[in-house]
């Protein structure tokens, strides 16, 4: 006896008002994803255990490991979101990526208070940017209604590149500096193209948090790099 799997809806076959509906829910848990990263963050800076554990995981091997381990729940939570139909494993997915987002964010956001001058005032300011930039770059999509889907591949390369970089940066004790940061920046704000592209080419009308899982991850990365480059100038 064969299985079959419901037949989805994608978006280009629904009305424009469907299709608006789909968006507010994405952006909606874009939105709430940021203010659970937020809420991971401030609870993850308030234990010294864990401050301390990862400032010391960002030291030579130790941060590839804990880059391999974010990899690795990147996977998960991604190929869960798309994999299963069921809301609250998606769920589950989404908050374990924004869990693991905030823990590798933790030595770089404690420096930044900690040790910088004006520290929350750059942090305000990267974050103000990153989300300037993110919507700007979403509103391009939308207005021209534009198929990025051909970034794919050069994306593809580009983290490959970037992720061969950090490793030998780490390896051999280099620092990628400014110009590294703003490239990643660049390669961020194609991620952003690619899936805010994909919200229509991609993704059925239940597949609003596998969306805003992809849109999540590039918008941090966008914003790691940002934060990166206004840290670097104090």
């Amino acid at each position: 006896m064969e299985n079959h799997l419901p037949q989805k809806t994608m978006l280009n076959d629904l009305s424009e008002i469907d299709r608006v509906a789909f968006y507010k829910k994405t952006y909606s848990h874009v939105a709430g994803g940021v203010l659970v990263f937020i809420l991971f963050e401030y609870l993850l800076l308030q234990s010294d255990t864990i401050v301390d554990f990862m400032l010391s995981m960002t030291d030579g091997y130790k941060w590839l490991l804990l880059l391999g381990g974010f990899m690795l729940v990147t996977n998960y939570a991604e190929s869960t979101a798309m994999k299963t139909a069921d809301k609250s494993k998606q769920y589950l997915a989404y908050g374990v990526y924004i869990l693991a987002q905030a823990l590798i964010f933790v030595p770089m956001i404690y420096i930044a208070i900690v040790y910088l001058e004006d520290g929350t005032a750059i942090l305000n300011q990267a974050a103000i940017v990153t989300l300037a930039l993110f919507t700007g770059l979403s509103a391009v999509v939308f207005l021209t209604k534009k198929d990025f889907s051909f970034l794919k591949t050069g994306l593809t390369i580009g983290f490959f590149i970037a992720i061969g970089l950090i490793v030998a940066g780490i390896l051999f004790g280099f620092d990628l500096g400014l110009w590294f940061s703003v490239g990643m920046c660049l390669l961020a704000g194609g991620a952003i193209l690619y899936q805010t592209s994909n919200l229509v080419n991609k993704y059925s009308t239940d597949d609003y948090i596998p969306a805003a899982i992809g849109l999540f991850a590039s918008l941090m990365l966008l914003f790691w790099y940002i934060l990166r480059i206004f840290m670097s100038r104090d």
